[in-house]
């Protein structure tokens, strides 16, 4: 099952900008297809697998990723 959880976030105005212009030049993409994108490869650069539940954390962080990378257009 894929559960959507919704965050509000207080970016930099140059990190918008920068986002705004990508957006507009790849139109495949959406904002939340690059929050997720860069959410996870935050936590899987930033994370551990040491622990059972840590490892689980991760194939899951990898696996959103993933999507997010190759998700084709609709």
């Amino acid at each position: 099952m894929n559960a959507s959880i919704s965050i509000l976030a207080e970016i930099p105005e140059e990190l918008h900008e920068s986002l705004k212009n990508y957006l507009d030049s790849h139109p495949d993409w959406d904002q939340d297809r690059v929050f997720s994108a860069a959410l996870s490869l935050f936590l899987l650069q930033n994370g551990s697998s040491g622990s059972p539940e840590s490892s689980r954390s991760y194939r899951q962080a990898a696996r959103v990723y993933l999507e997010a990378l190759f998700k084709h257009p609709v």
